[in-house]
């Protein structure tokens, strides 16, 4: 357990980067961030001095689920503590980070074009530094602990990234690279666009974590830029993919990446709702063809990838497109992608293991073997699935009722509860909708929105199996 006071030391060497940044603008919200450092690098010392070990001591598969949720626990709990400087309360400051880190993209601050540099940037830090760890999770940790099939994403993947890269560490390492690699080159092209250096930076790193955040209250439409938006589409996308395919296509120069299934079905899915919505603004609301072509592509693109950027009000096309953009908050993208969502992977699996069903009770005799490209899928792999898809189902629906029992209406609670455990950002409804504020929540629904977007970024039985008596005996 060491390894949390590492973490901390981590966190607390990242915090100076928005503190150098406030001292560059001379704002003096500097202060609140080397405070916060010096708090959390003091904890992280003494517990990696109380505890002892090594980084490389071996850890059992208990300590693994303790460990994993403890640190997306407490690191946002320690990251909200810069925020107590803009004199909110720790609930908001909290809510805000857990966003941050869990790459959800909800916010409760306003004003963001007035905010202290160093705030928006550690915003930003906050998705990126927690889309890489997504990133090593899923590909790592999940196949491991056996979640709601993550265990086919091992077979599929470890093959492949064994003969990409010959140890785990090296393959963190190609990861780092990639990650770093498609920011710069991202904010690169942003800048080319128009964007300011500060702006490509901070939108570049909350694109490729599929966070959402922005510098602006009014997210992408400040920029009213098809070109802008058009570099954002594509690396929402990238963001979507599985970075082991990626690095393996970098690698071996290959299109190993988009021979994959969820790849192919992920990129499908967005081509055809995309196409959709296009003729549907061009038709209905008379919407000029190219505007309607971008405006549709970006909005998919946000929520399938679960990025969660904003583009005005959406919600102003139609009921039609409200509902299908509400059904979007579910997909996700790619396993082993820093996306959330149930992701598309686990969709190819329960409409096999559906149809396999149907084949079944058609011929009672037949022998139907469902498959994941060449690999086959065991019933165990296919149980794993559907309970994933249930307890997901059931965790949105508790929240829902919580959030209807504390005074907020149904479209608010639904919404709110589907996008914090889909990690999307923006909800529907004038107060969390896509050009609205989580800010006038009361504290107990924030609360509960934290939880359910740990929940979520945890692929919810990390957290649940805490609570199994059998886990602890």
């Amino acid at each position: 357990m060491n390894i949390l006071g590492y973490l901390y030391v981590g966190l607390a060497l990242v915090m100076l980067v928005p503190a150098i940044v406030d001292v560059a603008a001379r704002n003096p919200d500097w202060q609140a961030f080397v405070m916060s450092s010096l708090i959390v690098g003091m904890f992280g010392i003494l517990l990696v001095a109380a505890l002892g070990g090594s980084l490389s001591d071996p850890l059992d598969i208990r300590q693994v689920f303790l460990l994993t949720t403890l640190a997306w626990i407490t690191i946002p709990a320690f990251g909200a503590l810069p925020f107590l400087g803009l004199g909110i309360g720790y609930v908001d400051a909290a809510f805000e980070t857990i966003s941050g880190f869990t790459t959800t993209g909800s916010t409760v601050l306003t004003g963001l074009d007035s905010l202290p540099p160093g705030l928006l940037l550690w915003r930003s830090l906050s998705h990126w530094f927690g889309g890489v760890g997504i990133i090593v999770m899923a590909i790592v940790l999940m196949p491991l602990l056996r979640i709601g099939g993550m265990q086919l994403f091992r077979a599929e993947s470890s093959d492949r990234s064994e003969k990409v890269v010959s140890r785990a560490s090296d393959l963190v390492r190609w990861i780092g690279a990639v990650y770093v690699a498609l920011t710069i080159i991202c904010a690169v092209l942003y800048t080319i666009s128009g964007m300011s250096a500060f702006d490509a930076v901070n939108h570049a790193m909350s694109t490729l974590s599929s966070g959402g955040f922005s510098t602006h209250d009014d997210s992408f439409a400040h920029f009213d830029s098809n070109f802008t938006l058009a570099v954002c589409i594509v690396f929402m996308l990238a963001s979507g993919l599985p970075f082991v395919l990626m690095i393996k296509s970098i690698r071996q120069r290959s299109m190993a990446l988009f021979h994959d299934p969820q790849v192919r079905v992920f990129l499908g899915v967005i081509a055809f709702f995309s196409v959709c919505i296009c003729l549907y603004l061009g038709i209905k609301n008379d919407v000029p063809f190219i505007d309607a072509l971008v405006s549709a592509f970006f909005v998919v693109t946000s929520i399938i990838t679960t990025t969660g950027f904003g583009l005005g009000d959406y919600t102003a096309w139609g009921p039609p497109m409200v509902g299908l953009i509400l059904t979007f908050t579910f997909f996700g993208a790619c396993t082993g992608s820093t996306s959330g969502g149930i992701k598309m992977l686990r969709f190819i699996v329960f409409f096999g293991t559906v149809r396999a069903y149907m084949k079944k009770l058609i011929r009672p005799d037949r022998v139907v073997v469902v498959r994941y490209g060449d690999t086959k899928i065991t019933p165990d792999l296919s149980f794993s699935v559907l309970a994933f898809l249930v307890v997901y189902l059931a965790t949105v629906g508790v929240i829902t009722v919580i959030l209807s029992a504390m005074g907020l209406d149904l479209v608010t609670s639904f919404s709110a509860a589907a996008t914090a455990v889909s990690n999307v950002g923006p909800g529907l409804g004038d107060v969390v909708g896509p050009v609205g504020n989580f800010a006038p929540l009361p504290d107990n629904a924030k609360i509960v929105l934290s939880v359910a977007m740990l929940l979520g970024r945890l692929e919810l039985f990390t957290v649940l199996v805490l609570f199994d008596p059998e886990f602890w005996r």
